[in-house]
């Protein structure tokens, strides 16, 4: 939880400066969280008490960048926690950090490099997505190693977390860097002059 607090300091000033300076982006910053809140509900169990989810940050990530996915992250999990008894409060910061912070840099990272190396951005955004996705869930499975060591060790234990997880994540990851693929030609299509003001699709112009 301490490590997540810069990032969701950052995060704030991050979405004040960008709402300040460009009104309309409220309504994508909303639908970027109700579309990491929508995906990140649908758990399926996994292991040790834990369960594989898509994560939907990808998509803010890759609009935003990082830090305001921080705090979308974070709400969305105090939400999930509250309301769908999701995730939980004693266990915020482990989450916030895999999944709102680990994952997103890994997205916007992924989509930046992309289109540096003139990838086609459908391409760019599907990896983005899809591989901050697993991202998470290689932190994740360190997080559960160093709670749950193997007799042979904490990383003998994450290997193990990671072998499970990867039977469901991997399907969900393929499964969430499609969608987001098709969320962004939808916006593309009805918030064109939005996406421009943001920079999206103009990073090989």
């Amino acid at each position: 939880g301490v490590v997540c607090i810069p990032f969701v300091v950052l995060g704030v000033k991050r979405i004040n400066r960008l709402i300040k300076e460009h009104r309309k982006l409220l309504l994508i910053f909303a639908m970027a969280g109700a579309y990491a809140f929508v995906l990140s509900a649908l758990k399926f169990p996994s292991v040790t008490g834990s369960s594989s989810h898509p994560t939907g940050t990808g998509l803010g990530a890759i609009l935003f960048g990082p830090t305001p996915m921080a705090v979308i992250g974070f709400l969305v999990l105090i939400f999930q926690a509250l309301l769908l008894a999701h995730g939980g409060l004693t266990t915020l910061g482990a989450n916030t950090f895999s999944m709102a912070i680990a994952g997103p840099v890994v997205s916007w990272g992924v989509y930046k490099l992309g289109r540096k190396i003139k990838l086609n951005q459908k391409v760019a955004v599907f990896l983005a997505a899809a591989l901050g996705n697993l991202f998470t869930y290689c932190v994740t499975s360190v997080q559960l190693g160093l709670a749950h060591p193997a007799a042979d060790g904490v990383w003998s234990a994450v290997v193990r977390f990671l072998g499970i997880f990867a039977l469901t994540q991997i399907p969900l990851a393929v499964i969430e860097g499609l969608l987001t693929v098709v969320i962004l030609i939808g916006l593309q299509t009805y918030a064109g002059p939005e996406l421009r003001e943001l920079g999206f699709g103009e990073e090989n112009r």
